[in-house]
């Protein structure tokens, strides 16, 4: 009988874990830009991008040392997963996981309102549940769905940022150059501003674990983490570039998207682009929302010897969307990020990277290469 593994694409060993990756990561600020104004954009132009590269980098190592890690202990959950690497110490990682999702969600739901206002004119809540009831119709159906939804979306998301840049040259490009040529050399904190960012996003690895189930081998495992750095940064470069027309001023905007979108001044665009930037909150809360559901479902086949129903998956993705988008209503989307960002890029240096590059790193070493597919 042939295995999951075995009957695998090329594009699901290889891209779908970064695409994957890539939809946790884009999340609310980043396709918005304002997590790229808060971490890249004071360092000015230049140390902004090596800033970025250097987060791509970290993404990339981090990725490779998970995806192995996985694979040599069977673990498709993040349940499963930090109990194989800090044994009893897993419970510390599943609180600072909570406190991400509350955040994110909480982010991804103020950014749907002001994008649904941008829009339509109406009130902010009239976004937010739109997003909240499409996440859930997503999460609903499991693995098959939300890889469909990483899959098309990505395609879509890549289409209009390389759009975004051909327009962005052609409405503005002398502005462009002209605020990277008269930048001042990058200051020193741009290093600090790659690795914040790089860590708190970089639980976006153990999050989406479910879709390695894919992967034939642990050479598969590194090529895929190799490449999730690139394709989960790539659309943040380009973006990035075009903020620097209007440096640093674009740095205050709520949504620098949508101040860039009406310099463009094409209203076809603006409408296609805050659409993508609401599908891109839609793929990252869904991959958020299905890590919980998973390593639920785990707990549930445990417990009851049954798997958990689309009908329980729906009432636990509403109940979470519903309890962390009201925070939308109470805190601004700035502040979010602000204040509640760097406390997680802390929290996940402590309790995920440094112990899987440390000792999970030399338990890999210790033990021999899995070439064959898992069953």
């Amino acid at each position: 009988m042939r295995t999951a593994e075995a009957s695998s694409s090329w594009f699901q060993r290889y891209l779908l874990p970064g695409f994957a990756f890539k939809a946790v990561v884009i999340g609310g600020g980043y396709a918005t830009g304002r997590e790229l104004a808060e971490f890249f954009l004071p360092s000015g132009p230049r140390g902004g991008l090596a800033a970025m590269l250097l987060a791509m980098l970290l993404w990339s190592i981090v990725c490779m040392a998970t995806f192995l890690f996985a694979r040599a202990h069977g673990a498709r959950d993040y349940l499963s997963f930090f109990r194989a690497l800090l044994g009893r110490g897993w419970i510390v990682f599943e609180i600072a996981y909570l406190i991400f999702v509350v955040l994110i969600l909480a982010v991804f739901g103020a950014a749907a309102g002001e994008i649904g206002t941008a829009l339509t004119g109406l009130p902010p809540l009239s976004g937010t549940l739109a997003l909240l009831v499409a996440i859930a119709a997503f999460a609903m159906f499991g693995n098959a769905s939300v890889e469909r939804l990483f899959k098309y979306v990505s395609f879509l998301l890549y289409g209009v940022y390389f759009l975004f840049v051909v327009l962005a040259f052609t409405r503005f490009g002398e502005r462009i150059a002209a605020g990277f040529a008269s930048d001042a050399p990058a200051t020193a904190n741009w290093a600090l501003g790659g690795i914040a960012y790089a860590s708190y996003n970089i639980v976006g690895a153990v999050v989406i674990l479910p879709v390695l189930r894919h992967l034939r081998s642990d050479r598969d495992a590194v090529v895929a983490g190799a490449i999730a750095g690139p394709l989960a940064i790539l659309p943040a470069v380009l973006f990035f570039t075009c903020m620097v027309a209007f440096y640093p001023a674009i740095g205050a905007q709520t949504l620098p998207s949508d101040f860039l979108l009406r310099q463009m001044n094409l209203p076809w665009f603006h409408l296609l682009f805050q659409l993508m930037i609401f599908a891109a909150l839609l793929e990252s809360g869904t991959g958020a929302v299905h890590a919980i559901n998973e390593r639920i479902a785990k707990a549930w086949l445990a417990a009851r010897g049954a798997a958990l129903s689309p009908r329980a998956r729906l009432l636990i993705a509403v109940v979470l969307l519903a309890v962390c988008m009201l925070l939308a209503d109470r805190i601004g989307l700035v502040a979010l990020i602000a204040k509640g960002y760097r406390l997680l890029a802390i929290l996940f240096l402590l309790v995920y990277v440094v112990p899987l590059l440390t000792f999970g790193v030399a338990r890999l070493r210790r033990r021999p290469a899995i070439t064959e597919e898992l069953p």
